[in-house]
């Protein structure tokens, strides 16, 4: 597309495009703010879109407004629900939503052991707060009484098993990108979750670990860590291939439950991770998704959506199923992250 925009005689063309006021925002554009910090490069925000506009020759009708703002625009304009309520859909082919890696042993996880170590420490601190550590008197010190009443009280919680994983995502803190570990916490299979309480845990665990802004829950049996190798991935067919057909058991079975209009947004993110392999040896072969329901306003901030108070947590079960299905899918995991920390997408 660039290419194909570079070519163009741009005093006898003009671009016009959907952009909305969020997209300016988080691009860093001067246009929202000049002192605004690049979140993410929209591509309706490139140096080439930019360009365009400079000179004249880019329409917007929409770049002032939020989200919210133009689905109640569609609604003045008559146009059918399905339209106006549509959840935004990346292009092109979910692209945007399948994390790409190549080194089976990422560059940066000379840090992982420690910033695992800490992870850990902190959903067991109501096992381990009798002993003594530089790590635990560290992280004593960042405890409010409030803070360790609550860490003490996953004791009463079926035990979650926290590990690190070896990607990373974007994240916005303050006005800032950052681009940081996710974590993931699991149960024993047929423990009984509590939603609310991995929620509180997310947002503790993103406020007491700097290198960590996102966390999910994997569904199934426990993961024990660490994980410290991926499945290559590139974007090819088959990579695009394997997140449409999970895409697509999750968004049927959101529409069969009638349950589309309680989100935002559902991403559904393909990851290189493969869990439960027999040896730690065998080769990481397979991916695992990751489901993103979202409820939010503007889409500037807004929050995870919790199973039982957002979506019914049968919902939430028959997706993970319908997904776990998928040929080549090793586990599903559902985001528990706000936004701030996390973004509304992974990349």
């Amino acid at each position: 597309m660039s290419e194909l925009l570079n070519d163009l005689d741009k005093d006898k063309f003009i671009l016009a495009q959907g952009t909305l006021a969020p997209d300016l925002i988080e691009s860093g554009s001067k246009l929202s703010s000049s002192m605004a910090d690049t979140i993410k490069t929209h591509h309706n925000d490139s140096p080439l879109a930019r360009e365009f506009r400079n000179a004249g020759k880019m329409i917007e009708p929409l770049r002032t407004f939020y989200k919210d703002e133009v689905r109640e625009l569609g609604r003045e304009l008559n146009l059918p629900a399905e339209l106006v309520n549509r959840h935004p859909f990346p292009g092109p082919g979910l692209a945007p939503r399948i994390i790409c890696q190549l080194d089976l042993y990422p560059w940066y996880l000379e840090n992982y052991n420690d910033f695992n170590n800490r992870l850990n420490l902190i959903c067991s601190y109501h096992r381990l707060r009798a002993t003594q550590s530089q790590m635990l008197n560290s992280l004593e010190a960042q405890l409010s009484d409030q803070k360790r009443e609550f860490l003490i009280s996953l004791k009463d919680h079926p035990r979650i098993y926290p590990v690190l994983l070896p990607v990373r995502t974007v994240g916005v803190q303050g006005d800032g990108r950052t681009y940081s570990y996710a974590a993931a916490f699991s149960c024993e299979a047929g423990a009984k979750i509590n939603w609310d309480v991995l929620s509180h845990l997310t947002k503790l665990v993103t406020m007491l670990c700097p290198n960590v802004n996102r966390c999910c829950f994997v569904f199934g049996d426990k993961i024990e860590g660490p994980v410290r190798d991926i499945t290559p991935t590139l974007l090819n067919p088959g990579a695009i291939s394997r997140l449409r057909e999970a895409d697509s058991a999750a968004m049927d079975m959101l529409r069969q439950h009638d349950a589309m209009k309680l989100l935002s947004q559902m991403p559904v993110i393909l990851l290189p991770l493969h869990f439960d392999r027999a040896s730690r040896h065998d080769p990481s072969t397979k991916h695992s998704i990751v489901l993103r329901p979202f409820v939010t306003q503007d889409f500037m901030t807004g929050a995870a959506a919790i199973p039982g108070k957002h979506l019914p947590e049968p919902v939430v079960n028959d997706i993970a199923a319908a997904v776990s299905g998928v040929l080549g899918i090793s586990r599903v995991m559902y985001d528990l992250t706000d936004k701030p920390p996390g973004t509304t997408e992974w990349e």
